[in-house]
């Protein structure tokens, strides 16, 4: 890495340890003007004089926390906390392609979208949907209301143009409910062997509301049809498991289902592609085709929860029913646009996963888009490894680092120099250990420890991309290195084997804490007091990093702290916190 080299020889002199008269004083003055508020702060400026208000969350910079410039042990000494916050606000297209461009805090996060369309479905955590009340079922029991008004004036309509009117229903979200497939079943990973067994025993409910519609409907005399993406040898249990939940209307002969090539089981004369495997949309708008020009039908409206299930036409009125659980794209057919059926590209979600009960379905980002924007971030090509030449990730740490090494730097060079002690204390995963492939190609966004404890008693991880450098320039400046991580007992002395295999020096035993395991000699520290039994993560590492700034400890100043969660950052006893980027995972 050359960031140091882009800086003047003082701070290179700084950084590397160099001594004299003259080099001092002139590293000391440069030091001072390089580190911001960090020079200020350890001459003993105000809090005003030494610090900014960007903590690295939003502008992709990572930043210097605000608050006292006091040395430890002093009231209001340490980090705003109050700065130290998720985003709220996100622009993502559906395609994966923000991932280019906003940075990995402007990624929704992909926990935060489990939790978020969780709280939507009323799931309390187990994978299964509330059945009796949540805000889906609500929105569904709005939408179809209103749906239901407009049958008998879309109805008198077409009689009286001499019409047969027809409407055309999705399957999978809008006629029979999978979210308890593909969350407490799947976990979000669709796997079609699963898919296959909850079809042939019937085992999904039925979409919120959507059976006194359809009802409604076939009363007033509607041809129902039915036409979805499951496949001809799954057509007779999905007409049955539709009468099981109380459905009128469907018949296997108003019943379309895809083709498998096997048998008789061939794509129909009606349906032409542009290539040998057909698009969702030329599928099932040229099925609607040859219901309305073959059958002599007039579809009134067009019901799904993809938009795939609406483009290309041959039908009055498209429904779009919410589904952020899975996405389905499909390119339109040739010349043909309708800018109305596509999905939102601004979200409001808070980390909590309180938006699914404000923002409706269309308004919680679809996680399927999510994990198309990681992998855009990542420069993963689809196959859960990133990419470890070059990314939107490595060029955003590659900035943030060497933002970063002429504070860090000058803060140990003077640390050292006024005899304070200096360190800074840093994260495991994916602060100084890559987690991506594990995360993404062996767990697929669903955590196992088993899995992660392989990966680790293995030493597999990469180093996270530029923070080398940063570990390296730091402890040449005169920082200790501290390592703090949420890994366990167990695991120590594997993470530091790892850390030292891809290039890390400056770790000690020592010097890195794990979390106990609550197992023979391994059991919570003294300095440790929590609110429960089980700490959680700002109590053991805020109180972790307060017990290394006292004597006891080695009475350490923490000149900055670096994490990719924010409950590494939160609850002070630092100088300076820094957050990197990690849309992969959310550890409040």
């Amino acid at each position: 890495m050359t960031f140091v080299r882009s800086h003047s020889s003082a701070t290179e002199a700084a950084a590397s340890g160099a001594t004299g008269p003259s080099r001092t004083r002139r590293g000391i003055a440069v030091a001072a003007a390089v580190a911001l508020g960090l020079g200020a702060a350890l001459t003993g400026a105000t809090a005003a004089q030494a610090h900014g208000s960007d903590h690295g969350g939003g502008s992709g910079g990572g930043g210097y926390g605000s608050g006292s410039s006091s040395w430890p042990g002093t009231a209001g000494w340490g980090v705003d906390d109050h700065a130290l916050t998720p985003r709220t606000k996100f622009t993502m297209n559906p395609d994966g392609s923000s991932g280019t461009t906003q940075g990995g805090e402007g990624i929704p996060n992909i926990d935060v979208v489990k939790k978020t369309i969780a709280t939507y479905y009323g799931d309390p955590g187990t994978g299964i949907a509330n059945k009796t009340d949540s805000p889906y079922i609500r929105e569904m029991d709005a939408l179809t209301a209103a749906e239901t008004a407009k049958l008998k004036p879309a109805y008198d309509a077409a009689i009286a143009a001499g019409q047969k009117p027809a409407i055309v229903f999705d399957a999978d979200d809008t006629t029979l409910w999978t979210y308890d497939m593909e969350v407490a079943d799947m976990k979000f990973v669709f796997d079609p062997v699963k898919q296959d067994e909850w079809v042939q025993d019937e085992r999904f409910a039925a979409t919120p509301g959507m059976t006194a519609y359809v009802k409604a409907a076939k009363d007033l005399g509607f041809t129902i049809f039915g036409l979805t993406g499951r496949n001809d040898d799954q057509k007779d249990a999905t007409v049955a498991n539709l009468a099981k939940v109380g459905y009128e209307g469907f018949t296997t002969a108003d019943f379309f289902t895809k083709w498998t090539g096997v048998g008789a089981s061939t794509q129909p004369d009606y349906i032409s592609c542009a290539t040998a495997k057909c698009t969702t949309v030329e599928y099932k708008a040229g099925t609607r085709k040859h219901i309305e020009q073959d059958l002599g039908y007039t579809i009134t409206l067009n019901v799904g929860d993809q938009f795939s299930d609406l483009q290309g036409g041959f039908a009055q009125r498209a429904l779009k029913l919410p589904n952020p659980t899975y996405y389905l794209p499909s390119a339109n057919l040739p010349g043909v646009t309708e800018p109305a059926l596509a999905p939102r590209m601004q979200f409001t979600m808070a980390a909590d996963g309180s938006s699914g009960a404000t923002q409706g379905g269309e308004g919680i980002p679809n996680i399927d888009s999510v994990k198309s924007t990681i992998y855009a971030y990542y420069g993963d090509p689809g196959t859960g490894i990133a990419n470890t030449t070059d990314s939107p990730y490595i060029r955003e740490m590659r900035s943030i680092v060497s933002k970063q090494i002429p504070r860090v730097a000058a803060a140990c060079y003077l640390g050292k120099k006024l005899k304070k002690n200096p360190a800074i204390v840093l994260d495991a995963d994916d602060t100084t250990l890559w987690t991506y492939d594990m995360e993404v190609a062996d767990m697929k966004f669903v955590f196992d420890p088993v899995k992660q404890d392989v990966w680790v008693q293995e030493q597999r991880f990469p180093a996270t991309p530029s923070m080398q450098s940063l570990v390296s320039i730091a402890k040449k400046a005169g920082c200790t290195i501290i390592g703090l991580t949420g890994r366990n007992d167990d695991q120590k002395d594997a993470t530091i084997a790892n850390l030292a295999k891809v290039g890390y020096s400056g770790f000690a035993a020592a010097n890195y804490y794990t979390k106990w395991t609550g197992v023979g000699a391994s059991q919570q520290p003294s300095y440790i007091h929590c609110a429960a039994a089980k700490c959680t993560t700002v109590e053991y590492k805020s109180q972790t990093r307060a017990h290394v700034q006292s004597r006891d400890g080695g009475k350490y100043t923490i000149v900055a702290n670096f994490g990719d969660q924010f409950s590494d950052l939160l609850g002070g006893s630092s100088l300076t916190a820094v957050k990197l980027p990690n849309p992969t995972y959310y550890l409040p």
